[in-house]
């Protein structure tokens, strides 16, 4: 690889398998993490994600394939000599360390071990850059559960890892403190300017503090990309129901030009959706659904004319409602489609002044907004 080449990419995987006894892992995968940015493994307990980071930290060693950190393989390489620090679930701070001694610890493993001031010197802008100046005689027991995250986070960085690994950090974080160490991490990142790389089965955190996303499946890979390619374009029926809510209408491939796709629902329905540019390419006789995000779908009253634009409607009943302040989603019972999720803006409940579950509604959306996807879930 030229050192060019190397500079882009600070972790690569080139066909990594790995396998516990019988069980696969990981497998095949190939993989480059940019340099300089936040990337994510999203993926449900059991994907290959964990194992894939513990690769890259070197607890874990491939059974077939390269890793390399810098276009370097480290395979076999212990994880002391990688250049890589990781932050784990729960911490893993001393508890019989002060915060100081908690993010000097990896400063005085180090051979030569630098001096009592410069220790000090790195150990303060540590605890500057996560905002806990001051904090260094404090006890770990002493901190709240934010404050514990910044001093692992500190302890990692101090020595300058070309690559922070971050294993399910925010997982013991309640919501509010979780949201609000998601945007710490977002502006550390920036701040120090060296690739971040997240382990997460929120789908929710991933796609609000990440440049690219990673999404797998049953040791492989099956999408990547950035939050809003994931979320707006997703390739497989799989990536759509993980990233989000979708609305999922099954049937057969009637019909499929390349750029639309048409199927026929187990209710005799037509109904056509875009092909992503990148998915596997429809025939006829396949099984495929037409996925519709619940944003996009409207609600309105039987009575009311249809809204300029849509063009696929159909008479529903409210089952229930459930209002989440900034929206109010809905789930309707639809002639043909089965239960349908609809989500409302709070502007357009304001409006039409919202339903009630019995309530008789019309939803619709705009047949371009609606993708067809290959069932990879039958």
């Amino acid at each position: 690889m030229t050192g060019e080449a190397a500079a882009r990419y600070d972790v690569e995987f080139q066909r990594v398998t790995k396998r516990f006894d019988d069980v696969v892992a990981v497998e095949s995968v190939d993989l480059r993490i940019p340099s300089g940015g936040f990337f994510s493994f999203l993926g449900p307990s059991g994907c290959g994600k964990t194992t894939s980071l513990r690769m890259i930290a070197g607890f874990e060693q491939p059974s077939e394939g390269e890793v390399l950190i810098q276009g370097r393989s480290v395979v076999g390489v212990p994880a002391h000599h990688r250049p890589v620090n990781m932050v784990f679930q729960h911490y893993a701070l001393f508890p019989h360390f002060n915060v100081f001694d908690n993010v000097a610890y990896g400063l005085r493993q180090r051979a030569p071990r630098p001096g009592k001031s410069e220790i000090a010197r790195r150990v303060d802008e540590a605890l500057e850059l996560v905002r806990l100046s001051g904090f260094g005689g404090r006890r770990v027991w002493e901190l709240s559960g934010g404050q514990q995250q910044r001093v692992a986070l500190a302890r990692a960085l101090i020595n300058h890892p070309t690559v922070l690994l971050l294993d399910e950090p925010l997982a013991a974080l309640d919501r509010k403190l979780r949201r609000e160490m998601q945007i710490e991490l977002q502006t550390l990142q920036r701040e120090v300017g060296i690739t971040f790389i997240l382990v997460t089965h929120d789908q929710e955190e991933a796609l609000s503090m990440s440049d690219i996303i990673c999404i797998m499946h049953e040791g492989r890979i099956v999408q990547t990309g950035t939050p809003t390619e994931l979320y707006d374009a997703p390739l497989t029926r799989y990536v759509a129901d993980f990233v989000g809510k979708s609305n999922f209408f099954a049937g057969q491939v009637v019909e499929s030009d390349g750029g639309l796709t048409t199927i026929r629902t187990g209710s005799d329905l037509t109904l056509s959706g875009r092909s992503p540019l990148n998915g596997s390419v429809l025939s006829h006789g396949d099984s495929a659904v037409v996925a519709v995000r619940p944003e996009l779908i409207l609600a309105t009253s039987k009575t009311a004319p249809v809204p300029d634009g849509i063009d696929v409607t159909a008479p529903a009943r409210v089952k229930n409602r459930i209002f989440l302040g900034e929206q109010t989603e809905y789930l309707v019972e639809a002639t043909g489609l089965g239960e349908v999720l609809v989500r409302a803006p709070k502007h357009a409940e304001t409006q039409t002044g919202g339903f009630n579950p019995g309530d008789e509604v019309l939803i619709g959306w705009q047949g371009a907004s609606a993708l067809a996807l290959r069932d990879d879930q039958q």
